[in-house]
């Protein structure tokens, strides 16, 4: 690359680390140029990742950490980080925020928006696409990942490696597809399933009923995390941003949320998932809020063991849990010294320069306040102003900071179509109807 070009790229990639900062979506410009300041949980989520060698796991389970921090303080830069570091170190990786489309308490929507956003090493595509394009089945990593699908003990319905074994010997692009998108977390046709073992005379070998709804979600999980490290990958991170939402749910998805915790941050007793790692981040005093003035360590998990039923026995158990988990084991951001401050005041002042091909101008770093804005609200206000002094050379800016509350008053159009009992409905196989609160006519699909 000549040296007009090299200077036409930097020049590109700081224009678009300054549209990130400015909008406060960081994206890999902006991380590659600010690094990250937060040591003690990089040093953490490094252990983590070593956990997990190419040949074997070291850890029988799934690992993860919570962090905290207001808002502005630089969550969402971090898990960009986290997530670089992550590929780097030939993981899979996940950015799920947790919305309203994704609620907590809703495995199955986690777990499809998680493989929606998957990004492969060195690979640009659908996230299940490519790993199963990548598998070698010759090779002795997917001869062990046959052989533990087809384990009578691995918690697995038999559709799962009949689907493997379909996969692998079948050619009708259209069918594989469909199994692709069955992995991802869709539905599928139970008739393409035996068909396809019809095709490659495997069709006795793999006798099974349709399972229930529920009991998909972690098994794909399991199975996944199986698939990507038989394809040479290390594990799957998943980085989930905002979860304080789950202080805008009514008590009861409050309670399932903690439990969904538990379980993706590989404290459930019952479920191992070898291979996972997931950090999310929360905001600084969630804990407070939600257990003590919300009243949560009184009131969710017995109002779920009010049910009675078994599920959601096991769901109060996993709620407590994950309310220990919210109240103990959370990592507080370190906040930001004046040598940080000055040493990003510095790195932004020279990004852009470069990205106008100007001298930008020293102003007021306002680092010497008593009480200090979010280090968003340094990054946002240095690059406002340079930008007007760029625009404007005679004017005098004079930059108001607002501070953003976030309101945690429950929201009712967050309430699930199916909150009193998510992924209850069971697709029976002699009718294909489904049969759950509201029973309506259904496709054969599982």
């Amino acid at each position: 690359m000549g040296t007009g070009a090299a200077e036409t790229s930097s020049r590109l990639a700081s224009r678009r680390a300054l549209e990130a900062l400015r909008n406060g979506v960081p994206n890999g410009d902006a991380v590659a140029v600010l690094g990250c300041n937060q040591p003690s949980v990089e040093r953490e989520f490094n252990s983590m990742l070593a956990r997990f060698s190419g040949e074997s796991d070291m850890a029988d389970s799934g690992l993860g950490m919570l962090v905290a921090g207001e808002f502005g303080a630089g969550k969402s830069h971090l898990l960009s980080y986290l997530e670089t570091q992550a590929l780097q170190r030939n993981f899979v990786c996940s950015r799920v925020v947790i919305s309203k489309e994704t609620p907590l308490f809703d495995m199955e929507k986690v777990f499809k928006a998680a493989v929606a956003n998957g990004r492969v090493p060195g690979i640009t595509g659908h996230m299940v696409e490519e790993i199963a394009q990548t598998l070698e089945y010759s090779s002795q990593s997917y001869a062990d990942f046959f052989v533990w699908a087809n384990r009578d003990d691995n918690g697995l319905h038999r559709i799962m490696p009949a689907t493997l074994l379909v996969h692998e010997k079948d050619n009708d692009p259209e069918l594989l597809n469909e199994i692709n998108w069955f992995w991802a977390g869709e539905k599928i046709q139970l008739k393409s399933v035996r068909d396809g073992l019809s095709h490659i005379g495997q069709r006795q070998a793999y006798s099974f009923r349709a399972p229930t709804a529920r009991d998909m979600p972690p098994q794909k999980l399991r199975f996944l995390l199986e698939l990507i490290k038989a394809a040479g990958y290390r594990g799957w991170v998943i980085l989930m941003d905002e979860i304080e939402l789950v202080a805008n749910y009514s008590v009861l998805q409050r309670a399932r949320s903690y439990g969904e915790l538990t379980r993706w941050l590989g404290h459930a007793a019952d479920e191992k998932y070898p291979g996972l790692i997931v950090v999310g981040t929360v905001t600084a005093g969630l804990a407070e809020l939600v257990l003590d003035t919300k009243e949560d360590r009184d009131k969710a998990a017995p109002r779920l063991r009010a049910r009675g039923r078994d599920t959601d026995n096991l769901a109060s158990a996993r709620a407590e849990t994950g309310m220990r988990l919210i109240e103990r084991r959370i990592h507080p951001l370190d906040d930001p010294d004046d040598a940080t401050l000055s040493l990003l005041y510095e790195k932004l002042k020279d990004i852009h320069s470069r990205a106008y091909s100007w001298d930008a101008p020293d102003i007021d770093r306002g680092i010497a306040q008593t009480r200090r804005p979010r280090i968003r609200s340094f990054v946002r206000r240095w690059i406002n102003e340079w930008d007007l002094r760029r625009l404007y050379p005679e004017l005098e800016p004079d930059i108001e900071v607002t501070e953003v509350r976030f309101r945690y008053e429950e929201d009712t159009t967050l309430e699930h179509p199916a909150s009193d009992d998510p992924g209850s409905a069971t697709i029976h196989e002699a009718d294909g109807s489904a049969r759950g609160p509201e029973s309506r006519p259904a496709r054969r699909q599982v």
